[in-house]
């Protein structure tokens, strides 16, 4: 039987894992995966354009695969990319209305999407669990 921490770390990843796949299958319909509405979010929620890298950064892909990402949002017209005045190597990304408008449906089925899978979830264990998930996520910047 294995170790509590190591049942924790195949939940999380497991768990992790089934709720963007769950998500993906409901945001099936917007023709946008994982890569597409989760770069739509990203830069809807962001206070500035972010650049191509950056934007790959927030995803968690390579550059090459953000690249591929952004030319399919383009020819969708769900995004333009912009050259940066100070360094013309830089590309931003920015949301066109019909990127608002794919990120409000997407933003709206999330939310939906969240109330149905935690409905049943006390608000005090998931204030626990949520901090123990923030206070992961500073500690795996920590570790090198």
């Amino acid at each position: 039987m294995p170790n509590p921490q190591e049942r924790f770390s195949a939940a999380l990843y497991h768990s992790s894992r089934a709720w963007r796949l769950a998500l993906d299958r409901r945001l099936k319909h917007l023709g946008l995966g994982q890569a597409g509405w989760t770069a739509i979010a990203f830069a809807a929620k962001s206070d500035r354009l972010l650049s191509q890298s950056e934007l790959a950064q927030c995803v968690g892909v390579e550059g090459a695969t953000m690249v591929a990402t952004i030319d399919r949002l383009v020819k969708a017209g769900f995004v333009t990319r912009q050259v940066l005045a100070s360094d013309r190597r830089v590309k931003q990304v920015a949301l066109t209305d019909a990127g608002w408008a794919v990120f409000a449906t997407v933003k709206a089925e999330a939310a939906l999407f969240r109330q149905e899978m935690l409905a049943d979830v006390d608000d005090a264990l998931l204030a626990q669990v949520t901090m123990l998930l923030e206070r992961m996520a500073l500690r795996t910047e920590e570790i090198k």
